[in-house]
């Protein structure tokens, strides 16, 4: 199985000192649009919207469209005016920001060694700017997309969390199918790269240019180290001390957040062809892969819940949900009308799992099939459906992501 590799792009990729850059793009952005809206309230405005962006928790709408709701309303302007504005800027004005970074010579080395050992190669750079300044920096890095093969670039057009929610993470694997297999997060920050991984239970290493300590224990990357060392790290692991351990809490949440994001992502661009096509005669199409989530959330994950929360040791049937397919004719069904009835209970889980003590996710269950169980074993059965079917719905589809 090939090893997955989840690059930071600034200060891992791209020598960009964030405090440095942030400031003069602010200011660039603001000057420019300045005979438009006053510096002050556009920058003001800009934050604001980066925050909401930063903590967003909804699945169903992408970051693009969480900072627009803030965004707009704020600022008063109107929104193909500010978008003529905007392109612009990242066409013109954005370019000249290239002499505040400097490519990395060890960087663009690692990356080509990367595709030579057939590594899948992710771009999973903080998605708060639109593509084109991702695409740009990436650029400046030595590494354009028209050479280098990336699986995925993530932007705020398409991704709906960011750093360091854990479910940034668990979206940026659906995005790709899931891959089985080791996988690493490579980045420089040990809040926003090294904690969250981990939150999710990735393989870490932490890009440490002044070889320091992490602060605490919650930041403890597999290993540390320049871009040089990287690549022999990689090549003295096993794949098996690299393999993903979705197992806590945490990443278990990341996960069930994460499915109907990919979901979203996925569907936007579906013809109207395609979502009742089924790829072979046993296989569901993408609406039927949409109606049986619904389904299986509405009438098994939830009553489940439940059930295991307000009976002491319950017992919980077996349900064979298979053959609802056919027989409550799901290829008939509305796929995206789907998507939104599975998002929306899909949240009202999260809504009660996110308020549990933990004690709570011990609460035990007798399963006519799984025997003796308890609440956190039954939630990582529901996270392991999620990603079988997001790797079923992939195949479907047979998309590029990036």
């Amino acid at each position: 199985m090939s090893l997955t590799l989840l690059l930071d792009l600034d200060n891992t990729l791209l020598a960009n000192d964030i405090d440095t850059f942030l400031p003069v793009y602010l200011r660039a952005f603001s000057e420019y649009i300045s005979t438009h809206i006053e510096p002050e309230k556009f920058v003001r405005a800009l934050m604001a919207g980066t925050k909401s962006m930063v903590d967003n928790q909804r699945p169903d709408c992408t970051l693009e469209e969480i900072f627009r709701s803030v965004f707009f309303p704020t600022t008063g302007m109107d929104k193909g005016e500010f978008e003529s504005l905007a392109d612009h800027f990242y066409a013109r004005i954005f370019p000249s920001l290239q002499e505040l970074t400097n490519p990395l010579p060890e960087v663009i080395q690692f990356v080509e060694m990367a595709g030579e050992r057939g590594y899948r190669l992710v771009i999973a750079t903080n998605p708060l700017f639109p593509r084109t300044a991702i695409l740009q920096r990436l650029a400046w890095a030595g590494l354009p997309v028209e050479k280098y093969n990336f699986d995925l670039v993530a932007s705020f057009e398409t991704f709906h969390f960011a750093k360091p929610n854990p479910a940034f993470f668990a979206e940026t694997l659906g995005r790709i199918g899931w891959p089985e297999g080791p996988v690493v997060v490579v980045g420089d920050d040990l809040e926003r790269d090294i904690a969250s991984a981990e939150q999710l239970g990735l393989s870490t290493y932490w890009v440490d240019h002044q070889n320091s300590e992490p602060g605490s224990a919650s930041e403890n990357p597999a290993m540390s180290g320049d871009m040089d060392y990287l690549m022999p790290w990689l090549e003295s692991m096993s794949n098996g001390d690299l393999v993903p351990e979705y197992s806590s809490i945490s990443a278990l949440l990341a996960i069930l957040r994460s499915t109907p994001a990919v979901l979203d992502s996925l569907c936007r661009d579906v013809s109207e062809g395609t979502w009742t096509k089924r790829p072979s005669a046993n296989e569901w199409c993408p609406t039927e892969i949409l109606c049986h989530l619904r389904d299986v959330e509405q009438e098994v994950n939830l009553p489940r819940l439940r059930k295991v929360l307000g009976e002491e040791d319950p017992f919980l049937p077996g349900e064979d949900t298979d053959p609802w397919a056919e027989e409550r004719e799901y290829i008939c069904q509305d796929g995206k009308q789907a998507l939104y009835s599975f998002t929306v209970e899909r949240m009202r889980l999260l809504d009660i799992l996110t308020k549990l003590p933990d004690k709570s996710w011990q609460r035990s269950a007798r399963h006519a099939i799984f025997g003796r169980t308890h609440l956190k074993e039954l939630v990582g059965i529901v996270a392991g459906h999620d990603r079988m079917h997001i790797q079923q719905f992939f195949r479907d589809l047979g998309s590029d992501p990036a």
